[in-house]
Formats: structure tokens, C-alpha cells, sequence
């Protein structure tokens, strides 16, 4: 065709082709510039619904007139009756090729991000719908501006469908999880694409793979991505929830309009981000607890402190992974070689040491060790009075810092944690509580409040001592020890006291987030609590566990289940957190994923009951009742007074249709509820599977006066779904401000 003179246009030379058409460089004779001709393939030339689609693009896209879009002349037909359209001619190159080449910088990203989504807002505020945003059908010019092309997929939002079974367009990888099931979509469709493009810009590959178009549509369906951050940590943080939010599974989760994002996109703030080449290392490193070498062997809560308050302290360093204490402590009093414990957690340092005190005097030895290796990057000894603690966690810190600086800092400068006493003696009585909260069982709970209100009796102005307060109360209900009506309205109290003395506490922020989302049930403030809480330390972990704990609440499973697996990047070895996000692969009905991550946490603790729990529940799923009662058996034989475990026996029972055996354990529980706390959710469940649902909804009616925290996983937990279809469920959901959150295509 090249040469060849159709209307008034000459064929210069073929630029592209494939799907919906073929595109042409050519010259317009009349009114002498170049253009771009796109022809509908010949082999659709007579198919009508192929053209009435054609036509439908040109006509759509004509209507838009703005700088974003790529301007469209005319459509017409040749002789032989073959539609065509003549769009303007930009010099530069598509996106796509840009991509190719590598990460683009982040403002150039937003720029580009910026462009597209003003040319969609003109486009949605018309009702059409491009459908199918890509990189290769993003243009960028060469004098700076960003152009749409192809609405060849546009459909007019409301209108009826060309064809009754309409097969699925666009490229797999962009598509949002509503056109993989080929159902109807809207303008969120292209949020969803503009998102995958925006990650794919940040981090030079896609968040959805296969190996095959099915896998990557499995993909898309079911997994959560790879948070941006892990892929690249110069991203700010207010990015990464950007491009979270705009690849919600669900539509509704999604922003309500393309207005909104570009507002987000606007005040994200990564001009003052220093640009960092994606490639340069991250220098990490594990603390390990200090080892007690006084002569009564009573220092133990004062090594784990210093341990502690050196994780802490270098946690705020720019580029330097720490890994959590429940990970680093996990080798506590083990004896294993330092090049093992590097590899376990996927660092290139250790600092070890030891402490030993008597009477006033301190000697305090650290080491910090290259695992590569094993040798000594640096070794000191202090010998110091006890109150010179302070200056000795700095002295350490920063020396660390100085022996890494090569690797991580150059010559940036930098501020260490802020100190929240100047008391040695609060500070003792707060590394104490410390020591006692880690212990998580409801009598050692009290101990560490006894020692923290010690701290606030020595210092009233320590914040952090009320921070572990309230950390404490929300562990009681989080734990369902005690009532949440009687533990967390005093949490509220310590938390908001910590705040007034220093609002950058993220610990404070998250236990309010806590009893958000677990007590008063604002699932709004909660999130915004748990967010600052992030925003002033990024990789809290309890914070990170608050936040995904806030996604499962509301139902996005996919959201909770990528943050749980960032808390894991920190604290890998944990047997909590490995076991809670197995639960969220339960919640998200993924069982077979809920399974292997089951064989990660037995790793730590195999005779655990949870694992026990956990994996019985993942064959309720399948229906196959018999086998979770053989598991959880064995687990009310290890744990015998731990309640979840024996209710969720006869919760099975009563699935299975065993009656008789579900009322003998729910008049074991009924025995123990007597001598401690038993949740009203526990009973409701098990009515509810018996089929006995008014019984059931008082059990819940006594749950929300109670304030049950159970009652915040009404959403996702597995438990009730056998009464979701009872209106009474739905009023349950409003009363609790959960029904918002229900999925659309559930609600009435």
C-alpha cells in the first residue's frame, strides 16, 4: 500500500498493526501535512459489528477535544469499503518504549501519570470509557506533552452492548479484574489501567504475571501485588498508597473518579525525595539480644532494652533494613554462627554484645560483624556508671552507622531516635514493662503496666510509657483476655495522653488505630490513625500489622494480604505473623495459598495450636468438615484452655451436622465463661451453624453491647457465612458501620 493515494492521502510508510486496525503514516495532500491513517483490517471488512465498532471510536474520540487526547481528522471508507481514520502525526515515541529502557524518575512518572488521567477526566466527563490504557497507547511527544491514543475500545458508559457476548479486548496485563470476568465496566476500569501503568513506570515491570494469559489473569483476579516500595525505596510513601488504592480488586475501592486521583497524584510530595539509582544496594542488619553476664544473672530486661532501643534507633536511618525484634530475638540463647543467622534473614550485618553489671558500673561490649565473611567490620568495650546508658546507645549507633556509611548514607547526615526520659530510673521501670509485655500472656500484661505506671510515677511526662500502656490494654482485647468495653476505653486514655506529650509516637497512633477499628468501629479514623502512625515510622511493625489488620476489617483482602507480607520483609521468622497471614489467605477464600504459608509458621513452632487451627479451617473452605475435626482434636489436646481453638471444634461439629457433640463443647465453654472471658461471638457462631439463628443473633446482639471485637471481621471471617443470607446479618453490618464496606454485587 505504500505509495498508494487513498481520498487525499498518500501512503508514506507502515507504522503499526494488529486488533482492531492498521496504522499508516501519510501525507494529507489537501491541506499539506502528515497525518495518521488507522484501517480496519481487511478480513473484518465485512464485519458489521467490527465496523459499527470502528465507527463508534472514531466518532467517541472526535467529540474530545483536549491536549492530552490525540486528535482525530476525519473518518472515511475507500473504494473498496474499507473504514479508515485520519489522526494527527506526533513526533517522539510511545510509552512503551520508554518503559523499556528502564525505571523512569518519579516526578517524570507523576508528569506522565498527570497526562494521561486529564485526558481521561475530559473523556469520563463525557461518558466514554477508553478501555484500554497501556503504555503502548500513551504517547510522549518530543516537546513534553502526553497524548492518548486508540480509543478503539471506547464504549459509551450505559449503552448497549454490539453484541450480546462481547470476547475480551485489550492487553491482559492492564486489564482490570472486572473485564478479565467479562463483566459490564465503567471509569474505574481505566483508574485500574492507569494504576498497573503508573507501577510499571516506578519500577520497570508489571505487578501482574504469567506465564500464560490465564496465569496473568488469575493474577490479576486473585493475588496482591508487590508493593512499590519493596521494588523501589525512594518512593514516597504517599505514592505507594496512590497506586494501592487505584489497583483495588474491586471497583468500589477503588477512587470514585479520575478527578480525585490526580488531586492524590498532585500533593504527593517527591520533590524533596532524593533520587537513588534502583540499583544500589541497601546495607541491613540484625540486633541481636545482648547477652547477661552479671554475676546474678538478673540483667536479662536490661539487655533485651538495649537490643531494643538500638533497633529502634536505627530503624529511623534512611536505607538501612532492620529486622524486627521478634525476628532478631528468635535467636536468643541459641548458639549459632552469625554467617547462619545472615542468611535466615536475608542480611549482610550482625551487632552482638553482651552486658555486665555491678552494682552502679556497667560494661557493655559490641560487636558488629560482617556475615559475607564472619570477620569484624568493629569492636568496642564501655566501661561506663549505669547512667551513662543513654550516651552508649548513641556512642554504638552511631559508630555502626559511621563503619556502614560507605554503603548507605555517603555523607548525608544523620539524627538519632529521640530520647523520650532523661530518668535512668523510668527508663529501667519502662525496659521492664517492656520485657513483660513480649511475653503476651494475660498475667504478664499486668506486670508490664505495673512497671510502665512506675515510669510515669518517676517521669509524668514519658510518653512512651503511656504508649506501652495502651499497647497493653489493646493487647488484652486483641488477645480477648478481657472485655474490650473494660480494657480499651482505658487504652484510649494512655494513648491520646502519649500524643499530647509528643504526636510523633507511631506506637500511640496505631493503638488508637486499634481501638478504631476494634472498639468504636470508625473504620475511616482508624485508617487515618494507622497512616500517620506510617508516615512518621514506615516500618513500625505493629503499626504495619494495625494496617493490614484495617484492610481485612474492611474487607479488601488483597490490600491486607500485601501489607502483611511487608510486616513478614521486616520480621520473616516470626510464627505470629506467619500465622496471620495465612489467616488472611483463609479470609480471602485461597486456601490452598492459606496452606503453604501454614508450612512457613510450622517452621517456627510446629506444636502450636493455631497451626492446628489455622489448617482446619482452610478445609472448611473445601467443605471437608471431617478432616478439620481430626486436626483440631489434636490441637484441643495440646492447648486445653485456649478458647478459639475448642469453640472452633464445635463450630465444626455443628457444620458436619454432629449436633450433639457441638452443644457438648458449648457447654464446656459455658463452664468456662464462669472463671474467664469467653467472647459472645463464640456462641453466636455455633448457634449459627447449628442452624439456630435467633438464638444465634442474640448472641450478637450481646456482642455489639459488649462491644465484641469479634464482630470487626464480620466481613471476611469464614465463621458466618452460612447466616450472610439473613436480612438481620445486613442491619448487623450497618450497626457496626461494616455494610458500606460489603461487597457491591452483594448488596441488596
Amino acid at each position: 500500500m505504500i505509495g498508494k493515494t487513498i481520498s487525499h492521502y498518500k501512503i508514506v510508510e507502515k507504522i503499526g498493526g494488529g486488533g482492531m486496525g492498521i496504522v499508516y503514516k501519510a501525507e494529507d495532500t489537501k491541506l499539506k501535512r502528515t497525518v495518521v491513517l488507522k484501517f480496519l483490517p481487511h478480513e473484518f471488512t465485512d464485519d458489521l459489528t467490527a465496523k459499527k465498532r470502528f465507527i463508534q471510536e472514531a466518532q467517541s474520540t472526535s467529540s474530545l477535544d483536549h491536549p492530552n487526547i490525540c486528535t482525530i481528522h476525519e473518518i472515511d471508507e475507500t473504494d473498496e469499503g474499507q473504514f479508515f481514520i485520519a489522526m494527527a502525526c506526533y513526533e517522539g515515541e510511545t510509552l512503551k518504549h520508554r518503559v523499556e529502557k528502564g525505571p523512569l524518575e518519579i516526578n517524570e512518572a507523576i508528569t506522565i501519570a498527570m497526562g494521561v488521567a486529564q485526558g481521561l477526566a475530559k473523556a469520563h466527563a463525557q461518558g466514554i470509557v477508553h478501555r484500554d490504557i497501556k503504555p503502548a497507547n500513551i504517547f510522549l511527544t518530543n516537546d513534553g506533552g502526553v497524548k492518548i491514543l486508540d480509543f478503539g475500545l471506547a464504549k459509551l458508559a450505559g449503552e448497549t452492548r454490539i453484541t450480546k457476548t462481547e470476547s475480551i479486548t485489550g492487553t491482559v496485563a492492564y486489564m482490570s479484574p472486572e473485564m478479565v470476568r467479562a463483566e459490564d465496566v465503567d471509569h474505574r476500569t481505566d483508574i485500574w489501567s492507569l494504576g498497573i501503568v503508573l507501577y510499571e513506570m516506578l519500577t520497570g515491570q508489571l505487578p501482574f504475571k504469567g506465564d500464560n494469559w490465564e496465569a496473568t489473569m488469575f493474577a490479576i483476579s486473585n493475588t496482591a501485588p508487590a508493593s512499590v516500595i519493596q521494588l523501589r525505596k525512594d518512593i514516597p510513601l504517599s505514592l505507594e498508597r496512590i497506586i494501592a488504592k487505584m489497583l483495588q480488586k474491586k471497583p468500589q475501592d477503588r477512587y470514585e473518579d479520575i478527578q480525585t486521583v490526580m488531586v492524590d497524584l498532585q500533593a504527593s510530595d517527591s520533590k524533596h525525595i532524593s533520587k537513588i539509582a534502583i540499583a544500589k544496594p541497601s546495607a541491613s542488619i540484625v540486633v541481636l539480644p545482648f547477652l547477661d553476664m552479671s554475676p546474678a544473672k538478673d540483667q536479662e530486661y536490661f539487655c533485651d532494652g538495649i537490643a531494643e532501643e538500638l533497633i529502634n534507633s536505627l530503624t529511623h536511618i534512611k536505607d538501612l533494613r532492620v529486622v524486627a525484634r521478634t525476628s532478631a530475638f528468635s535467636f536468643k540463647g541459641k548458639d549459632v554462627d552469625v554467617r547462619d543467622i545472615g542468611r535466615t534473614l536475608n542480611v549482610d550485618h550482625v551487632l552482638e554484645g553482651s552486658v555486665r553489671k555491678s552494682g552502679d558500673q556497667l560494661r557493655i561490649t559490641a560487636q558488629l560483624v560482617n556475615v559475607t565473611d564472619g570477620y569484624h567490620v568493629w569492636s568496642e568495650r564501655y566501661d561506663r556508671c549505669a547512667e551513662d546508658i543513654f550516651s552508649i546507645q548513641d556512642e554504638i549507633s552511631l559508630m555502626i552507622v559511621d563503619k556502614l556509611r560507605a554503603e548507605i548514607l555517603g555523607d548525608e547526615k544523620i539524627s538519632l531516635q529521640e530520647r523520650h526520659t532523661s530518668s535512668i530510673e523510668a527508663y529501667n521501670a519502662y525496659l521492664k514493662g517492656r520485657f513483660f509485655v513480649r511475653k503476651l500472656s494475660k498475667a504478664d500484661f499486668g506486670k508490664a503496666i505495673k512497671y510502665y505506671e512506675q515510669a510515669i510515677d518517676l517521669d509524668h511526662d514519658y510518653a512512651q510509657a503511656y504508649a506501652g500502656i495502651s499497647y497493653c490494654y489493646c493487647l488484652y482485647a486483641n488477645y480477648y483476655y478481657l472485655p474490650s468495653k473494660d480494657v480499651l476505653p482505658k487504652a484510649r486514655v494512655a494513648a491520646k495522653k502519649a500524643l499530647e506529650i509528643d504526636d510523633t509516637l507511631a506506637l500511640a497512633h496505631s493503638a488508637l488505630g486499634y481501638i478504631y477499628y476494634l472498639y468504636d468501629w470508625d473504620f475511616h479514623s482508624a485508617r487515618m490513625s494507622l497512616e500517620k502512625a506510617l508516615e512518621f515510622e514506615p516500618n513500625c511493625v505493629p503499626s504495619r500489622i494495625a494496617y493490614g489488620g484495617y484492610f481485612a476489617a474492611t474487607g479488601r483482602m488483597d490490600r491486607a494480604i500485601a501489607e502483611q507480607k511487608r510486616v513478614l520483609e521486616l520480621d520473616p521468622i516470626s510464627f505470629g505473623n506467619n500465622s496471620l497471614l495465612s489467616l488472611y489467605y483463609v479470609w480471602a477464600k485461597q486456601p490452598e495459598e492459606a496452606r503453604q504459608q501454614l508450612l512457613k509458621a510450622r517452621e517456627f513452632s510446629p506444636e502450636h495450636p493455631w497451626v492446628r487451627w489455622l489448617h482446619a479451617t482452610t478445609y472448611a473452605l473445601d467443605l471437608q468438615y471431617h478432616k478439620g475435626i481430626t486436626l483440631l482434636h489434636d490441637a484441643v489436646h495440646v492447648e486445653k484452655d485456649y478458647p478459639a481453638v475448642i469453640a472452633a471444634l464445635g463450630w465444626f461439629h455443628a457444620m458436619s451436622g454432629d449436633r450433639k457433640s457441638a452443644r457438648k463443647i458449648m457447654s464446656i465453654l459455658e463452664k468456662k465463661s464462669k472463671k474467664s472471658y469467653i467472647r459472645p461471638f463464640i456462641f453466636a457462631k455455633i448457634h449459627a451453624a447449628l442452624g439456630e439463628t435467633d438464638i444465634a443473633f442474640d448472641w450478637f446482639e450481646r456482642a455489639y453491647q459488649e462491644r465484641d471485637s469479634s464482630l470487626s471481621w464480620l466481613l471476611v471471617d469464614e465463621s458466618v457465612d452460612c447466616i450472610r443470607s439473613d436480612p438481620r446479618f445486613d442491619e448487623l453490618l450497618k450497626k457496626i458501620g461494616l455494610y458500606r464496606y460489603k461487597p457491591q454485587n452483594e448488596l441488596a
